[in-house]
């Protein structure tokens, strides 16, 4: 069930060090804090966040470049997950994107995060195509996938 209390919003410079945290507990080759900086001032990046009463439960990072959008990181806080909160940044993703005028929206994900793919599939995306060996620790292919719109 999704916190009553949940908000979505675009991240602040104060939320950095949380979604560092937030990065360290989700991913085997985590952003640094660096990175998910960089990516928060730069011009092609944005970056949303889910909060409850000030703590973050998770965030994701949008790009658009030549028209399309790119879902380019999405994490949940491991106690906070199968609560809809990454359907309700999908849903802010998709009212995003929108906005910008992305019709077609791309991402990629590990083959072995079935969680993440089945969120993605619920919200339209299909697989595409595959990076072989890409991610390391462990070693496994990138699924490409995409929802294109009409």
């Amino acid at each position: 069930m999704i916190p009553d209390a949940l908000t979505i919003r675009k991240m602040e410079e104060r939320d950095l060090e949380q979604a560092a945290k937030i990065e360290t507990m989700c991913f085997s080759k985590p952003w640094s804090f660096a990175l998910l900086e960089d990516s928060f001032q730069g011009p092609w990046d944005t970056l949303f966040v889910a909060e409850e009463e000030g703590r973050l439960c998770g965030y994701m990072a949008l790009r658009v470049l030549a028209g399309e959008g790119e879902l380019q990181r999405i994490a949940v806080r491991p106690e906070y997950r199968r609560n809809g909160i990454g359907s309700k940044l999908m849903e802010e993703m998709d009212k995003f994107f929108s906005v910008q005028g992305v019709g077609d929206i791309t991402l990629e994900v590990r083959e072995g995060n079935a969680a993440a793919i089945h969120l993605y599939k619920t919200h339209g995306f299909a697989e595409e195509g595959r990076r072989r060996n890409y991610y390391s620790s462990p070693t496994e292919d990138a699924v490409i996938m995409w929802r294109r719109r009409p």
